[in-house]
């Protein structure tokens, strides 16, 4: 496995940490036609876009693109903005920085955004979401000055999100219906570790990723635990919300039993914050995929 990560790995980045895979994900996204033998350059920067352990795929594809491809569970229309924080230093990383300064026009590779989609909210097959929705700025007003913009493809890769794209990526696909084997399993009431083993096994007995399952089944557990444990974390975050806003529903007179309720939020709070970071996940990333202050985080 080629993945070279200072954190834990997820199958998703796992699965595309190697050119072959990568050029046929990129085949199946952009309708190109790239051979196996297509040079691929990674750059990948560590703790890039997503909260906790999901993180970026960085790379340029026969030393004409710079393409950043995302994996999220969770539907974001501020990818855009995350998504232009962090361009500059992949450019830094591939660029002589004195070369900027220079008379004669420096040509660089044309950046793609791309975000893959899998959550379990309802989301169309394709979105563009675009960095000058965000501006406050009217229409008229920006186009009386220098513009800026960036324009991030969202792709949904569910099994029934977009056939026609998973139809162009073995791999892809794969992927896609192990992840919604796994939450096929937790509906039934399956705890997470078992509904994960036992797609594990269906995988190899079915031929999805067989080989690729059966050579590495501890790390693929592992792999899919620090997968989902974000999605968990936050289902748990948005209990805890509503189990504050009906505490402070209660009348006054129920004083007592409030203050009961905050002192079970705030353990499971400390009981969340601790499962994160055992799985490698930074304070500063458990504030941005909970919400939580990160002085609060600090403090337990």
């Amino acid at each position: 496995m080629g993945a070279n990560r200072e954190h834990k790995n997820t199958l998703f980045t796992t699965l595309f940490s190697e050119p072959e895979q990568l050029c046929e994900l990129y085949n199946a996204i952009a309708g190109t036609n790239y051979n196996v033998d297509t040079p691929i350059e990674i750059n990948t920067l560590e703790y890039v876009f997503s909260a906790g352990p999901k993180n970026d795929v960085s790379f340029i594809i026969d030393g004409r693109f710079v393409v950043f491809i995302e994996h999220q569970s969770t539907p974001n229309e501020n990818m855009p903005l995350r998504i232009f924080l962090y361009i500059a230093r992949v450019y830094e990383r591939i660029i002589d920085s004195r070369a900027a300064y220079r008379r004669k026009l420096l040509k660089i590779p044309t950046p793609e955004f791309i975000v893959l989609y899998n959550g379990v909210d309802p989301f169309p097959p394709e979105k563009t979401l675009r960095l000058s929705d965000a501006f406050i700025a009217s229409d008229e007003t920006r186009e009386n000055f220098g513009s800026l913009e960036l324009t991030v493809r969202v792709v949904n890769i569910n099994p029934d999100g977009n056939k026609e794209l998973l139809g162009r990526s073995k791999t892809l696909k794969s992927y896609s219906a192990l992840v919604e084997h796994i939450r096929h399993n937790q509906k039934t009431g399956m705890e997470l570790y078992k509904a994960i083993s036992e797609t594990i096994k269906w995988g190899v007995e079915n031929g999805i990723l067989s080989g690729f399952l059966a050579r590495y089944k501890s790390e693929v557990q592992n792999m899919l635990m620090t997968e989902f444990d974000i999605d968990i974390a936050k289902e748990v975050w948005q209990e805890e919300a509503f189990a504050e806003g009906r505490a402070e529903g209660h009348a006054e007179g129920h004083a007592e039993g409030r203050a009961e309720e905050r002192r079970i939020y705030i353990e499971e709070r400390r009981t969340l914050i601790s499962l994160l970071r055992a799985q490698g996940v930074s304070d500063a990333n458990i504030a941005e995929a909970t919400g939580y202050p990160l002085e609060e985080i600090q403090r337990f």
